[in-house]
């Protein structure tokens, strides 16, 4: 009998893979060369994609985060009263 994963299994195989793409400032600070001060600034102004929270953890994901620099590395909420620049 194969050793196939049970539906509990798989779920925590999930559950690991999600967590693994979830980024703490730190590792996130470190993939952008910069410090973790830096980028908790720059997601308090909206100009990176918005953090996960969960519960007093915050977390960004790794894909979020890469489609951001691919994009340009734009502000991802709209400053009021007028466009980014």
């Amino acid at each position: 009998m194969p050793n196939t994963p049970t539906p509990l299994g798989e779920r925590l195989a999930a559950t690991e893979r999600t967590l693994a793409e979830l980024l703490d400032d730190d590792a996130l600070a470190k993939m952008l060369n910069a410090s973790p001060r830096h980028i908790r600034r720059l997601s308090d102004s909206g100009r990176m994609p918005a953090p996960v929270r969960l519960g007093a953890l915050v977390r960004w994901q790794r894909t979020a985060i890469l489609a951001w620099i691919e994009g340009g590395c734009l502000p991802v909420r709209q400053i009021r009263g007028g466009a980014h620049k």
